[in-house]
């Protein structure tokens, strides 16, 4: 498996190995005991999350779930392509508000780990892109937020995403007060 950091302290770029021939490919997408071997520690994922979006430049985010109730997602493409994006949403730290995007295709492999505390949104670079994600908490209503995907400058390269109403009513970052600190998500 090759483990890229990024710029966000606790985001990973994770790609795992690929074993081809005339068939296709094997490839594990997902080993514990690779990762610790290699000194990453992820928390125990409870539920696994799988969506298809239709149209090339459907955007899905910016969300997160809030504590006690906060999401680390394990994100790759299952099929297509999308531009995956986490924003660093724990007041305190030194990243705060900086965000760090990845392209994520069937075809490179590759996976973004993004712990709780950051938001998380994509957009779909080709019609029928699938997403599966694993979760570190159960999905809860009550604990379900968004922040408005054009208000913390990402670059998204889509003038008019569709989005969901969800999507289109959530606060601008400016307007937003955060539930995550460095301490809560530790």
């Amino acid at each position: 498996m090759k483990i890229e950091t990024t710029p966000l302290p606790g985001v990973l770029l994770l790609t795992p190995r690929r074993h081809g021939d005339q068939r296709g490919y094997f490839s594990e997408s997902w080993n514990r005991k690779t990762l610790e071997e290699a000194g990453v520690h992820l928390p125990e994922f409870v539920q696994d999350n799988h969506s298809m979006s239709r149209v090339k430049g459907t955007l899905r985010g910016l969300h997160y779930q809030a504590p006690p109730m906060a999401q680390g997602k394990l994100v790759r493409c299952a099929r297509g392509a999308l531009y995956d994006v986490a924003v660093d949403i724990r007041r305190g730290s030194p990243t705060y508000g900086q965000w760090f995007g990845a392209t994520l295709s069937e075809e490179n492999g590759s996976q973004l780990w993004i712990p709780a505390g950051f938001l998380h949104g994509f957009v779909t670079l080709m019609a029928d892109t699938e997403v599966a994600y694993k979760c570190t908490a159960h999905y809860s209503p009550e604990h379900d937020g968004a922040v408005r995907w054009d208000s913390v400058g990402i670059d998204w390269n889509v003038d008019a995403p569709l989005l969901s109403e969800k999507d289109m009513k959530a606060p601008a970052f400016v307007e937003w007060d955060s539930p995550f600190t460095m301490e809560n998500t530790a």
